[in-house]
């Protein structure tokens, strides 16, 4: 495998990292209890998936 013969400098190894950072998840209010939660999952908090009751929540 070639090797590089040069190091990176801070700069270009900063650029490249610079699309690494993490995303906050998408939020969207639970119609049923007004939790907030992630769309199309259901509602860890009611256990309603549009407008249906999916699991029992304890």
């Amino acid at each position: 495998m070639p090797n590089p013969k040069r190091r990176h400098s801070k700069a270009r190894k900063n650029k490249r990292r610079a699309h690494d950072h993490l995303f906050a998840p998408a939020l969207a209010k639970c119609p049923n209890c007004h939790e907030m939660k992630q769309p199309h999952n259901v509602c860890s908090h009611c256990g309603y998936y549009r407008g249906r009751p999916v699991h029992d929540v304890k």
